[in-house]
């Protein structure tokens, strides 16, 4: 049973080539099979985190491969969808500036770790993450929704929400970043690529 988290989050790396493929066809009733996979991946990223709480079971496994599930499924889909012009005009900017915090965050991440200091998720990042799951869903059924339903305008006005969200955390997750760089001397500032 406590392996159950690092299953979801495998899973949800699994279904990533189903997903494009899905987008990718683009017939309305592949958009909504899309749609069906791409939720179940965002009920698979809360599970995972729930039931890993709820167990009291956070695995090394668990730690690395979640955010890089998450990174995945949201810069797989914002790309293709931009692509294939779900995503188009003005709108390709929250797009950027989601998939630009995401690496920002990561490069954070990955250099607090190794100084051996952790960069926990605050709540106004979930929130972002929400707005952003939920535009997604509405963009990839986009123009296959039924026309009392604005599914593009719901997802382009939630993918603006979710990029402001996106500014604000990545500003914060940054600012202690280099609080902790700063913190440091200058000469073990010098960082190497």
């Amino acid at each position: 049973m406590k392996s159950v988290p690092n299953i979801l989050t495998m899973t949800r790396i699994a279904v990533i080539p189903l997903l494009i493929g899905f987008i990718w066809i683009g017939s309305p009733g592949f958009r909504w099979a899309a749609l069906a996979v791409y939720s179940f991946a965002c009920v698979t990223d809360y599970l995972d985190g729930y039931l890993a709480r709820y167990l009291n079971h956070q695995t090394a496994m668990g730690r690395l491969f979640d955010p890089i599930a998450d990174k995945l499924l949201v810069g797989a889909c914002l790309l293709e969808l931009c692509a294939f012009d779900y995503i188009a005009g003005w709108t390709v900017l929250p797009a950027l500036v989601i998939l630009l915090r995401e690496i920002l965050v990561s490069g954070l991440r990955e250099y607090l770790a190794e100084i051996r200091v952790g960069l926990p998720v605050s709540k106004l990042a979930k929130w972002k993450t929400s707005l952003q799951m939920i535009s997604i869903g509405f963009l990839i059924v986009g123009d296959a929704a039924h026309s009392s339903i604005p599914a593009l305008l719901i997802g382009e006005i939630c993918l603006w929400m979710a990029a402001l969200l996106t500014i604000w955390t990545g500003y914060d997750y940054l600012r202690s970043g280099l609080l902790y760089l700063s913190s440091k001397s200058p000469e073990e500032n010098n960082l190497e690529d």
